[in-house]
């Protein structure tokens, strides 16, 4: 049986949604509590969107799983039996980097074997349950550049002991992106060259259409197991030939159509190592930052 063929018998997630109308007390998903005094703020994760004035707030972060063939070989898996799984970082994992610019990415506490991982990212402007595959990409406000750093030595660990392993995914500055490009502007992302370098050193290097799973498929499956929502954002997996970035190693991300992403690792105490991805920034900021002539890519 084909990793297809599996999933429409097997669920990975097996989540049972509950009404919220059955849990007095209960928000429903994603409901904001307007007029709410509360005792500190929080302030607001957000994406710029590039050639606006706005930016994209953000739910939350999906990712999947070992979503190209070669990819889920080198991490000890059948790509052919297994399907999709997902899992989750912090919203404010996110960290910013503007195109043209090499922004210092702090190296994390704990861990000996700090990687890569270069993949799309798909910013969601509608939601729902249940969403058809034909459907799925009306939801897609717009795309993005991104990398999911991982804390491989601690994934595995974690996950060799049967502990969940968010401690190795889903932490400080894990989730780098540039600016989201909207759709309309770009079309679909279903093919088109994905690779990333260390010190110019080509390590990561495929093609978007060796996916297992579509874009439109991942978010059709996800919508299976959660409500999706406007401002989720869906990482979709990255190319064979993750490794390893030590301090002072310099990565540039590429796809086509989209600007390139570039990190530096540095010191987490490193003056340039603080950077304070919480705090708001402005869209004239924004456009400052990322100009025209830096971000325009072709149509696709």
């Amino acid at each position: 049986m084909d990793r297809r063929s599996l999933f429409e018998t097997t669920t990975t997630l097996g989540l049972g949604a509950l009404a919220a109308s059955a849990l007095p007390g209960c928000a429903l998903p994603g409901a904001a509590q307007t007029g709410a005094k509360t005792p500190f703020n929080v302030p607001l994760t957000t994406i710029p969107i590039f050639g606006s004035e706005q930016v994209f707030p953000v739910r939350r972060i999906y990712c999947i799983g070992r979503n190209y063939a070669a990819h889920a070989r080198e991490m000890g898996s059948d790509p052919t039996r297994e399907p999709p799984f997902f899992f989750q970082k912090p919203t404010d994992a996110i960290q910013n980097v503007a195109p043209g610019t090499v922004a210092d990415h702090p190296y994390p506490s704990l861990t000996k074997n700090y990687h890569y991982e270069v993949e799309l990212v798909a910013a969601l402007h509608t939601g729902g349950r249940n969403i058809p595959i034909a459907t799925a990409l009306d939801h897609v406000l717009a795309y993005a550049l991104g990398l999911d750093m991982t804390r491989r030595d601690l994934r595995r660990g974690m996950g060799d002991e049967k502990k969940p392993w968010e401690i190795g995914k889903s932490f400080d500055h894990s989730a780098p992106i540039g600016p989201l490009h909207r759709a309309t502007q770009t079309g679909p992302f279903t093919q088109g060259a994905i690779w990333l370098k260390v010190n110019g050193q080509l390590k990561q290097n495929a093609n978007l259409n060796q996916m297992i799973w579509s874009v439109a498929e991942q978010i059709s499956k996800l919508s299976e197991a959660f409500e999706l929502m406007p401002g989720d954002i869906v990482y979709s997996g990255t190319p064979e030939n993750v490794g390893p970035v030590v301090k002072g190693d310099v990565i540039e991300c590429h796809i086509d159509g989209l600007p390139n992403l570039n990190v530096k690792i540095v010191w987490a105490g490193h003056p340039g190592a603080a950077y304070r991805r919480r705090e708001p920034v402005s869209p004239s900021a924004h456009r400052a930052c990322w100009p025209r002539r830096r971000c325009q890519g072709p149509a696709r």
